[in-house]
């Protein structure tokens, strides 16, 4: 399935997205593309009167602009919209084969057309797909309105697309479209000539279904529709179960979508919702995540937010990595559920994470002395001459195994920078640390 509603995949889409005409053979979704700004759905926010895309669209505004959102949300068609009312020349680029001799193609005709009077609206899609230099081609003309540059993009321009392109350029978030959007889209194209043209009856269950499967993206919404379409006169909640072999999981490994879900997921188990985690960890699996990058974020949270107050959980999470690199999909998924249950469920604690980024900080500000004398490196010719190693006491001569002694340098002593807390293992280990601390520094 295509990345964008609007995208222009092939020759149906690219001629409508440039003005031209759409064949009847061409998918539904690029059919019910959009032909003005009355037949947006959804994008309220930027389509408000006087708004910078709105003055865009209706030939008055004059910047480059980057969209960002999800899939299904109308980027190319605001793209094209914004190409009609200009009246200038429409170029489409997709980020997926285009290269820098493409881009510089494309800027050079739009110069020739300059000289004779005409404009060019380029519209990338996948704009973050390219590369720095890619992306570095196009700065030139974008700063001396060679072009009128509408970038699409699902992932956050702040951390893929380069600082002097985002400075030149506006960046309007286009959002998820609601459930009565995507209902409207959906009637639409079942009544529309341009669609199904009313030949094909969807009961109001199909439509609630066929809503909830495309999870604001227009696209998926139609697609599915198509499909199910194809299969009779009358769509229903079984043809439509029937037509697909499960609700595709909106999920981009490679957008925004990907940071989300694990996010989520890393969030869950921290709060130690089991069942929220498990629900991350299928909406992952589904989709065909690499197994491997979920061991790995197991293996990272097990220090990070459990750390000693449950020690097992890094083994744990340890074992799972081992599993996936061992035994492979589809069988590793259930030891991957086997250390979510594990971590979601221990006692949690970042004292570990605090205590690092504490000594750290520290070390930052300056706050690194010398080594005390003692316990500087006495093995080499002339070490004792410089004083080094006279009178360490060795640990292991002590009954208890622990003397009174100064480890950090004079600058640090009596610091605590590992703070147990009260919850799982670590409620012994705080006990313990105190009597520890209290022989070493002499407290006893």
């Amino acid at each position: 399935m295509s990345d964008s509603l609007f995208d222009v995949p092939g020759d149906d889409a690219a001629r409508e997205a440039a003005g031209g005409p759409v064949g009847a053979s061409a998918p539904l979704a690029v059919r019910m593309r959009p032909a003005s700004l009355d037949e947006v759905v959804g994008q309220q926010h930027l389509l408000k009167p006087n708004s910078p895309l709105r003055r865009l669209a209706e030939g008055s505004g004059a910047a480059s602009v980057i969209l960002y959102g999800p899939p299904g949300t109308g980027k190319t068609t605001l793209a094209s919209l914004i190409s009609h009312a200009t009246g200038r020349r429409f170029e489409a680029l997709s980020a997926l084969s285009a290269g820098v001799k493409e881009v510089r193609a494309v800027i050079e005709k739009a110069r020739e057309a300059s000289i004779r009077g005409g404009q060019t609206v380029l519209f990338i899609d996948e704009v973050h797909r390219f590369s720095k230099t890619q992306q570095d081609a196009l700065l030139a003309a974008v700063e001396n309105r060679v072009v009128l540059l509408v970038a699409a993009t699902t992932e956050n321009p702040s951390f893929s697309v380069v600082a002097p392109l985002l400075s030149r350029s506006l960046i309007l978030q286009l959002q998820p479209l609601t459930a009565p959007d995507t209902a409207t889209v959906i009637r639409r194209a079942i009544d529309d000539d341009r669609g199904l043209g009313g030949r094909v009856q969807v009961t109001d269950e199909a439509i609630d279904l066929l809503v909830q499967l495309s999870a604001g993206d227009a696209r998926r919404a139609l697609t599915a529709l198509e499909v199910a379409a194809e299969t009779g006169d009358v769509v229903t909640v079984e043809v439509i179960e029937q037509s697909l072999d499960k609700a595709a999981v909106r999920y981009d490994r490679d957008g925004d979508q990907h940071y989300d879900v694990v996010s989520a997921f890393i969030k869950s188990i921290r709060g130690s919702d089991v069942d929220a985690a498990l629900h991350y960890l299928a909406r992952m699996l589904v989709a065909g995540e690499d197994p491997r990058f979920v061991a790995r974020r197991l293996m990272i949270l097990a220090s990070e937010d459990i750390g000693m107050a449950d020690p097992t959980a890094l083994q744990t999470a340890v074992a799972a990595a081992q599993t996936v690199q061992l035994i492979g999909m589809p069988e590793a998924q259930l030891t991957l559920a086997h250390a979510t249950v594990h971590l979601a469920t221990a006692p949690k604690s970042n004292a570990v994470t605090t205590a690092l980024g504490a000594a750290m900080g520290d070390i930052r500000a300056g706050k690194a002395g010398l080594v005390p004398a003692h316990l500087r490196d006495g093995h080499y010719s002339g070490a004792s001459k410089l004083g080094n190693a006279i009178g360490y006491k060795y640990s292991h001569d002590d009954p208890d195994g622990v003397v009174a002694q100064q480890y950090p340098p004079d600058e640090l002593v009596g610091v605590d920078y590992y703070r147990p807390t009260g919850r799982g293992v670590e409620r012994e280990i705080s006990t313990r640390v105190e009597k520890l601390r209290a022989i070493i520094r002499r407290r006893r």
